[in-house]
């Protein structure tokens, strides 16, 4: 009968705790988001890989003065989906980001 050799490594994954022993403290909670602008026009699109919901927000900061700047609605954005998020400046946009808030479980 063939003997079983263990490397140091797969006794390591063998001592670990369960799956069901995981809670994720250590895991990044932000969805990943690209956020592209056209002129006036900003479009963040956002997915969440992770098992957990994050709160994500478009802000918008216009170049001009007079322009004001947009934030936008916050969206829950549940596990594996996606969302895309727009806003608009009236002239040129200075800068824009998507904002995250960890939403309780």
């Amino acid at each position: 009968m063939p003997h079983l050799v263990l490397t140091a490594a797969a006794a390591a994954l063998l001592a670990a705790p369960s799956a069901a022993a995981y809670d994720g403290a250590d895991e990044p909670r932000h969805a990943r988001c690209d956020t592209s602008v056209e002129g006036s026009r900003v479009t963040a699109y956002c997915h969440n890989p992770y098992p957990r919901t994050d709160r994500v927000q478009l802000h918008v900061e216009c170049a001009r003065w007079w322009d004001v700047d947009a934030d936008g609605a916050p969206v829950d954005l549940v596990p594996a989906d996606q969302v895309e998020l727009t806003a608009r400046c009236w002239m040129e946009v200075r800068d824009a980001w998507v904002s995250h808030r960890a939403v309780p479980d």
